[in-house]
């Protein structure tokens, strides 16, 4: 299944404040993302499509 691009889809990238490292990045309808993550170590920052578009491509 294919995830929806439109107006209300935010891009984000979760990075492990402790060691530095980024988790993961991803793309959600914004109504649907969780707002509080599970590690209080982790955190979400939110990028434009291009970034996003950016790092799929250096994968």
């Amino acid at each position: 299944m294919t995830k929806i691009i439109d107006s209300n889809t935010r891009f984000y990238i979760d990075i492990n404040v402790e060691t530095k490292k980024v988790i993961g990045w991803n793309y959600g309808q914004r109504q649907e993302l969780t707002q509080k993550l599970s590690d209080l170590n982790q955190r979400r920052i939110f990028i434009t499509r291009g970034q996003y578009n950016k790092l799929k491509k250096d994968e």
